[in-house]
């Protein structure tokens, strides 16, 4: 008579190795799941550092374009020749955000008349639209001989 085999020596059962690979496969998918999410917001975070960069750039190249002579009384828009931003991001003047300063300490967007300070919004955004800031800007006429005296 041979002794009873035990059934521990007779290895994994079907139901066990199902349930210890589904264990398996939600772990992984649990830890590639924040891999990606990881490297999407480390991209995200980077191209909004970098248009907070440029748009603070682009706001200094055009507040010396137009310290070299370039304020235009009652402009409609702005550019800054030369300027050129990063690959993969894009600056520009918001159309229609020129306003003007009035008496009584208002900005409005009509030009009557012009008292020589004007506030832009410059926009720099990535191409894939995944980051953009922006930056209100004033311009003031510079001190000149046609100039009323500046104080």
């Amino acid at each position: 008579m041979r002794p009873p085999r035990g059934r521990g020596d007779r290895g994994e059962s079907l139901l066990e190795l199902v349930v210890a690979i589904t264990l398996m496969g939600v772990a992984i998918v649990a830890v590639m799941s924040g891999l990606t999410t990881t490297l999407l917001m480390s991209d995200i975070q980077r191209k909004q550092a970098t248009a907070g960069v440029v748009v603070r750039d682009y706001a200094e190249a055009l507040q010396q374009y137009v310290a070299a002579g370039h304020y235009v009384s009652c402009a409609s828009s702005y550019s800054v020749p030369g300027f050129v931003a990063p690959e993969g991001f894009a600056a520009k003047v918001v159309a229609g955000s020129v306003q003007y300063w009035s008496l009584g300490a208002l900005w409005l967007p009509l030009c009557l008349p012009d008292r020589g300070l004007q506030r832009v919004r410059i926009s720099v955004a990535s191409n894939d639209g995944r980051a953009s800031e922006y930056l209100d800007v004033v311009l003031r006429r510079p001190c000149g001989v046609e100039d009323p005296p500046c104080s």
